[in-house]
């Protein structure tokens, strides 16, 4: 009976052990002002391939440049205009699974899509399809989202891989499915779609044909509340990620929206944040990558999953000596 006890009650502090909220810590960095290899000047987003190389996005310097997941420049292009493979305010980046790259090429109201070396590909979109795209993600099977920010029409639309338009959905305002600057989409390995609405301050998620799963957020610096959000993101274990951009932090929560935790404050140390828009996962998960905006910089960032099982197992055992 006596081992029966132990069992079960260390079976369940192991349980709510392992389900604490993850924990992130400092791990490194790159980047500074500039337009140099490795410099950034408005870096709005950032996305990793399968193999985990990092990709950026920089609205002023209107480039791409990509680098190895400690930061180690690989490559680049890009430059201001509006032919094939050139941009105007770039905002949002997005590697589909088979590593193409896909920008949202804000200014030049348009989607375009490259090599994972930044070899053009194609591009769809006009002033009218698109307003100011602010951002860009792939579902796992191959679907792109647009999130349309601008103007009096902002919403959500969606694509076959080459822009053959499947649907949209959102008007402006602050019901359920409206939105007021959506300025960050991303997709769920589920399906589920999350948006980042900006001036509304909060959170909404979809299905993938848009209809609304739920909500969370309000104006605030507490606990769940948002200052400017700018992207969003899930990690492979469900959980979303927000950029909570004037609050200088990164939140997290459940995939429903329950808080589990934050970091980050004002300032240029290792830790702490002028703006960051973009956030982005690693293929496993084990690390997060964080663009400021204002701070001209990469962040990275490691899972480190808290040490509580074996103390209270042992705790327990000690219980029953």
């Amino acid at each position: 009976m006596k081992r029966v006890l132990i069992t079960a009650t260390a079976a369940a502090l192991a349980a709510a052990a392992w389900a604490s909220p993850p924990k992130y810590g400092y791990e490194g960095k790159w980047g500074k002002e500039g337009n140099g290899n490795g410099e950034f000047a408005e870096p709005r987003g950032v996305s990793v391939n399968p193999t985990g190389n990092v990709y950026v996005v920089e609205a002023r310097n209107n480039r791409i440049q990509y680098f190895t997941s400690t930061g180690s420049f690989l490559g680049k292009w890009g430059s201001y205009g509006s032919g094939n493979g050139f941009f105007s305010k770039p905002s949002g980046v997005a590697v589909a699974p088979n590593g193409n790259v896909y920008v949202a090429d804000t200014d030049n109201h348009r989607i375009q899509y490259f090599t994972p070396a930044g070899s053009f590909l194609g591009k769809w979109g006009w002033l009218g399809l698109f307003v100011g795209p602010l951002d860009v993600a792939v579902a796992p099977g191959g679907t792109v989202y647009v999130a349309n920010s601008y103007d009096d029409y902002p919403g959500i639309l969606y694509f076959t891989p080459t822009g053959s338009q499947l649907g949209r959905w959102g008007t402006k305002g602050s019901g359920n499915g409206q939105f007021d600057v959506p300025a960050g989409v991303y997709v769920a390995a589920n399906g589920n779609v999350y948006v980042a609405d900006t001036v509304n301050d909060r959170v909404q998620y979809f299905t993938a044909t848009g209809s609304f799963l739920g909500k969370w957020g309000s104006r605030g610096n507490g606990n769940g509340q948002f200052y400017g959000i700018h992207r969003v993101t899930v990690a492979p274990s469900g959980n979303v990620y927000v950029a909570d951009s004037w609050n200088n932090r990164v939140q997290y929560f459940t995939r429903a929206g329950s808080f589990l935790g934050k970091w980050g404050k004002r300032g240029t140390g290792n830790g702490e944040f002028k703006s960051p828009y973009g956030v982005a996962f690693s293929p496993t998960g084990a690390r997060i990558y964080v663009a400021e905006f204002r701070g001209h910089r990469i962040q990275y960032f490691k899972l480190q999953n808290p040490a509580v099982a074996p103390e209270s197992l042992g705790k327990v055992r000690a219980l029953f000596r």
